[in-house]
């Protein structure tokens, strides 16, 4: 349930209002200060609650009942759209968040240079995968911590917040200690385990749509982060698993706008692994931008034919250098700069 306080509530009001419903309802409240008016968000057994006696309430404008399962992810229940602090890169709003990096490290030296032709070329994070997730247990499947410490080192020559894959609950910890953006792949977008563990920490969290997810699946999974306490989520669309196989996946765009209206938080577009095809990142991420993304994270490789991982759809750092240009001249058209 919601309930929308009057522009002229004062702290008080809103004070007594949250305390009566949870004295004679035993709810919990969420107080969302806005810009305008302050909503509460009334998480419980609301279904007992009388809402025309809530609307006697001092200062309540409006008593509104959530339909949707998901409700701190709801717009609803938070209107105003969530703009996400990364260690100082943010997504949603204005501008828009570029991620660039390898799909996995490889070397010392490979993900620093890659670091910093991305960083030239203005993009705001780097990515790199230190744990792969793979179908086959013969592919390779990452570096670990091994590669972790070389994002690491990467970060500090660069200063790019660092965006990586995070495989177990036994790990968020060391993730949490380490890590600026914490990645839940396509894969575990529904462990929920995991995804318990990672609503106790404050870091935020990209979390990919699954193989076959729903709109509504996708954003009950933010919910358990929400839920247990962590505010900070990333949804990213990376296309969904349908008929067609001419591309690795399908990138859903319509669910940019989609989850703009039912959710406040940013959405960004993976056009690498949405179709497995370097020439297709290009279309798709200026596409991406047309309809609404905050941000995309794009997989950049300084020898793409070589890479250990995702070759195809990875792009040199030259062509992310053009693409950056081309994203540069039409963001404004968008309402959108990098």
């Amino acid at each position: 349930m919601i309930i929308i306080m009057s522009p002229k509530a004062t702290e008080n009001d809103v004070n007594s209002v949250a305390g009566k419903l949870r004295e004679v309802y035993g709810v919990s409240i969420q107080v969302n200060k806005g810009v305008d008016c302050t909503v509460l968000g009334v998480l419980g057994n609301t279904h007992i609650i009388d809402m025309d006696k809530v609307m006697l309430l001092d200062n309540v404008e409006k008593v509104m009942p959530v339909s949707e399962p998901y409700k701190k992810a709801s717009r609803k229940f938070h209107p105003e759209d969530s703009v996400i602090d990364c260690s100082g890169a943010k997504v949603g709003g204005k501008k828009l968040s570029i991620i660039a990096g390898p799909c996995s490290v490889e070397s010392m030296e490979q993900i620093t240079a890659v670091a910093k032709e991305v960083k030239a070329s203005g993009a705001s994070m780097l990515r790199g995968g230190a744990f792969k997730p793979r179908s086959s247990p013969y592919s390779f499947q990452g570096l670990e911590l091994e590669g972790l410490d070389m994002l690491l080192e990467a970060k500090a020559q660069t200063g790019l917040p660092i965006v990586t894959e995070i495989m177990s609950p036994a790990l968020v910890e060391k993730f949490d200690s380490c890590v600026d953006v914490i990645q839940v792949g396509a894969r575990n977008m529904q462990n929920f385990d995991l995804l318990k563990e990672l609503s106790k920490t404050r870091k935020p969290i990209l979390l990919k749509r699954g193989l076959s997810a729903t709109i509504e699946e996708w954003l009950m999974s933010a919910e358990y982060i929400l839920a247990g306490g962590n505010p900070n989520v990333i949804l990213c669309e990376r296309g969904i698993r349908t008929f067609e196989t001419y591309t690795r996946n399908t990138l859903d765009l319509s669910a940019v706008p989609a989850v703009k209206k039912l959710s406040h938080l940013p959405v960004i577009i993976d056009p690498s692994h949405a179709t497995g095809l370097n020439w297709m990142v290009e279309p798709l991420a200026m596409a991406a931008v047309a309809v609404g993304a905050d941000g995309l994270i794009i997989e950049v490789h300084n020898d793409p034919k070589n890479a250990k991982c995702d070759g195809a759809q990875s792009i040199t750092p030259a062509a992310f250098d053009e693409l950056m240009k081309k994203i540069d001249s039409i963001a404004p058209v968008f309402n959108k700069e990098i």
